[in-house]
Parts: C-alpha cells; structure tokens; sequence
C-alpha cells in the first residue's frame, strides 16, 4: 500500500538535496573540528535525554522491569556521568533500550497507515508522524523553549541543531549500505526496510510471522504446516497488544530515532 507514492518520492527527493547541499556539509565539518571523545561525549549526552521519552514510553508498554532499568540509566548518567556526558550505565550492564510514542501506538493496536515521507524527517507513517509529536511532548528541551523566554528558544534550537548535526555524522557509513543495497530503486529499499524496523521494534524483536508465497499452492491454500488459517497469520501493517506479561526480551538497541540510518548516498568519484 502506497497510496502516496507521488509526493513521498517528491519529498524524499528535496530530502536528499537538502542532506547533500546543507546537512552533511555541516556534519563533515563537526566531525573535522571534534575529537572521538568528544563526539562521543555529545552523542551521549542527548542518548541520555532521551531516556526520559523512553522510560514514560516503556510504563506506556506495561514494560516496568525496563522501565526500572531505563530510570535508573537516566539517574546513574545523570549524575555519575556528569549529565549524561559518560555512559557509566552501560559499563554495569544498563543496556540502551528504543522505545519512542510510535511504538507505544503500535503496541496497543493502532494501525501504521500508508508509508508516508515527511520532510526534513524523512521516513515515516501516520501513526509514527502521531508518535512524533508524542515524543515532542516528552523531550525536556521542547519546555525550557516554552518557558525560558528567548535565552531558552536559543539554547533549544542550537542545541537542537547540536544534536542533528552529531546525528547526522554519526551515520556516515550507512551510506554505503544504500549505495550497495538499492540497485537503482533507492525508495523501495527505504521504504521496506522502515516498515520492516518498525514492526521489529514495536514487536520488540518478535513480529507475527508472514506467510512465505513459496509455501502457497497453486490453489491459493497454504501447504506449510504451522501456517494454519491464512487469514489469521497476514500482516496486516497493523500492530496487535502484547501481552503484559510475556517473558520475551526486548531486544538492545543503540538507535534513537524514528527514520533509519539511510541518508544521500556519496557522489561517485
């Protein structure tokens, strides 16, 4: 289903101009005039903001033995860490988790919708542009620009602009992954491999199992043995509640964005 196959090509397009003209040029620069240290330092600083979104979200989920370890990330980085300039956590087994307002949608049955590029983010669908906005509501810095006058709009947007640019320069590699891997239809690869990551995360590593069309007859039944009724085991797009109580666990992830790590590829030499 892609319904919006016109404008989404159209602005993945101004996307791609935007990140080859503005965007990269910029992260290129701040990583020639920072160290890995402190690279590192600032990637880890607003990781440990975001920890914040994702303990509410994990509470959300019904997942409280996460929510534990996200809160008690957030505290021990916070303060040991110097505001979250060092990831003491990991380094005792608090593994970073990924959990943003999308999800937590996802999670109770709200359906994705069409794919959908939003511009300057990039991939998305309703309910993650939805989830977006939830996240907005979460994040520490969007109040401190309500309510700290001017001086807190200027700190916000530029360390907004901070945050997109280490962003940005930490997924320099993944380019060659879209080089390699799109085979000169660069949309459907993004487009597939964002919804596929979503359903992952929001079924925390566990999405319901497709049927493979090589297990089909030419009858249109279902020859595999563990397929049972067809119609109970399509994906819909649409992501069904787990369980409170189920024991699967979520897998670790380091990724803290909605959009993948898929970016305007390098120009050819």
């Amino acid at each position: 289903m892609d319904p919006w196959q016109g404008w989404n090509k159209g602005t993945q397009s101004f996307n791609d101009s935007f990140d080859k003209h503005i965007l990269k040029p910029v992260a290129v620069g701040y990583l020639h005039v920072t160290n890995s240290a402190v690279d590192k330092g600032v990637t880890n600083f607003f990781s440990n903001i975001n920890d914040i979104g994702v303990t509410i979200n994990d509470i959300l989920q019904l997942k409280l033995l996460q929510g534990g370890m996200d809160i008690s990330r957030f505290l021990i980085n916070t303060t040991a860490g110097v505001g979250g300039i060092f990831d003491w956590a990991n380094e005792i087994d608090l593994p970073k988790h990924n959990e943003d307002f999308g999800q937590t949608l996802g999670y109770w049955g709200v359906p994705a919708g069409p794919y959908l590029v939003l511009p300057f983010f990039g991939a998305s669908t309703p309910r993650d542009t939805v989830g977006l906005l939830g996240d907005a509501f979460l994040d520490p810095l969007t109040y401190v620009s309500i309510f700290g006058g001017l001086a807190g709009n200027i700190a916000t947007i530029g360390t907004s602009a901070l945050d997109v640019t280490d962003y940005r320069a930490g997924v320099m590699s993944s380019e060659k992954v879209v080089n390699e891997a799109t085979d000169g239809n660069r949309y459907d690869f993004i487009k597939n491999s964002y919804l596929q990551h979503r359903e992952y995360l929001i079924h925390d590593g566990n999405p319901p199992n497709e049927i493979d069309p090589l297990d089909v007859d030419e009858s249109g039944g279902d020859s595999s043995d563990d397929a049972g009724n067809g119609s109970e085991n399509k994906n819909d797009n649409s992501a069904k509640p787990m369980p409170p109580n189920s024991n699967k666990q979520p897998p670790v992830q380091n990724n803290i964005r909605h959009d993948l790590d898929l970016k305007a590829p390098d120009e050819k030499q």
